[in-house]
């Protein structure tokens, strides 16, 4: 046979054929005395077995490796661990669709945030706070966002889910609407605006007890550290960056002080 033969009887390409003998995969025929390949019939059922083999989902490498006469892995080994990727393969698609069906329910109930997809957690906050026109608010929101993404896919969620109990305060909204109001009026302030003190004081005793031990965790104090940290702060103006240096710096020393590091 010739090589379109084989191919169209084991139901591959040519290419195929080609690649599985650069591959090491298919031994190459002997060739007539014009220089074509002359396939027999062991070809053609070797041929088939790697086809069925890579519709399987094994790559050439483990098929290689069962097709092996002496240091191969026998056949049920590599079909066990073929079955073990499949399964994480099929629990990571469940888990994808599952957050998919939430974040549909909350688009078609008209409660996904503009800067969704987010956690429902994330989601719950952001419907806590309401509507507002605060140009800082809007800022909070995106920086909340990337935080629940950090991590990857599932999102590292921890820092939104410390301020969980926030959206069930029933005073949350106004008093936080109050604060991003202040905040804005320092837009154009200078760095050591009077108010800045103050101002971040009261965000510090705003935070709920959930954050303290966010921060007092072994590595939250990295967090905003190094490179981020600097382009964190750098995304506001000068007198609203000092307010967040320092209620971070607050709450560093109120988690402290919560877990035992600090004079009573």
């Amino acid at each position: 046979m010739r090589i379109g033969e084989i191919a169209a009887l084991a139901g591959v390409t040519t290419r195929a054929v080609r690649h599985y003998h650069q591959q090491g995969l298919l031994p190459e025929p002997e060739r007539r005395a014009n220089g074509y390949r002359e396939y027999g019939l062991r070809h053609a059922v070797e041929l088939a077995r790697i086809r069925r083999l890579t519709e399987l989902g094994l790559g050439l490498a483990e098929v290689k490796d069962v097709l092996a006469d002496d240091a191969g892995r026998e056949l049920v080994e590599v079909l066990e661990e073929l079955d073990g990727d499949l399964a994480r393969q099929e629990a990571a698609v469940r888990e994808r669709r599952e957050r998919l069906a939430a974040l549909l329910e909350q688009a078609r109930a008209g409660e996904l945030p503009p800067e969704g997809p987010v956690s429902p957690d994330l989601a719950r906050l952001f419907a806590a706070l309401g509507p507002t026109d605060s140009a800082i608010a809007a800022k909070d929101r995106e920086h909340l966002a990337l935080f629940d993404s950090l991590g990857g896919p599932e999102g590292s969620g921890e820092l939104v889910a410390a301020l969980r109990p926030l959206a069930d305060d029933p005073e949350f909204a106004g008093r936080v609407e109050e604060l991003y109001g202040r905040l804005d009026e320092l837009a154009e302030a200078a760095a050591d605006d009077p108010r800045i003190a103050p101002l971040g004081d009261e965000l510090v005793a705003a935070m709920p007890e959930a954050v303290l031990r966010l921060i007092a965790q072994e590595d939250a104090g990295q967090s905003l550290g190094g490179g981020f940290g600097e382009a964190f702060l750098a995304d506001f103006p000068a007198a609203q960056a000092e307010v967040v240096r320092r209620m971070l710096a607050g709450l560093a020393e109120r988690a402290r002080r919560a877990g035992g590091g600090g004079r009573p």
